[in-house]
């Protein structure tokens, strides 16, 4: 299981990096926003604090499907590590299919369901993110649905 930190904090991301408990940090440009730093700027640091083997995932803000894949593909050239971010909307299911054509990683986030998941994996997605706290804040079970989505990824195939 690889475990991201959703941040734009620095410092955070320096500590947690030198415990080395992560497997990398997810962030976008509103979080950027928050820190007073250009999205570029956050991400050079961010390029600097990591080891090479950690994952940058950097988030597309667009909406529509082709919108999204140019903002992905100009992501993907800031670092080798990077893996962009969708949303697991239709569009952004189109997004994944297209850029992980090209060779792109790409991490379909927003997913609320094992079916999401599945859709998303069928698209190429390389990671697929449970938003495991807003399901448990709308009474669903956000743990049962990662287990879901692992019986179904990855017991299935095995």
């Amino acid at each position: 299981m690889k475990i991201f930190l959703d941040s734009a904090d620095t410092k955070e991301i320096q500590e947690l990096e030198e415990l080395g408990i992560i497997s990398g940090i997810t962030t976008n440009p509103t979080l950027a926003s928050k820190t007073g730093k250009t999205f570029k700027q956050l991400v050079e640091e961010i390029r600097e604090i990591l080891s090479k083997d950690k994952i940058i995932n950097l988030e597309v803000i667009a909406t529509d499907a082709e919108t999204m894949v140019t903002q992905g593909k100009a992501l993907s050239l800031l670092d080798e590590r990077v893996v962009v971010k969708v949303p697991c909307t239709r569009d952004g299911i189109k997004a994944c299919k297209i850029l992980t054509e090209q060779g792109i990683r790409v991490n379909v986030t927003l997913v609320f369901s094992a079916m999401q998941a599945v859709l998303s994996a069928n698209a190429g997605a390389y990671f697929v993110s449970p938003f495991v706290g807003r399901l448990d804040d709308i009474s669903m079970e956000g743990v049962t649905v990662v287990e879901d989505i692992v019986k179904i990824l990855f017991l299935e195939h095995s």
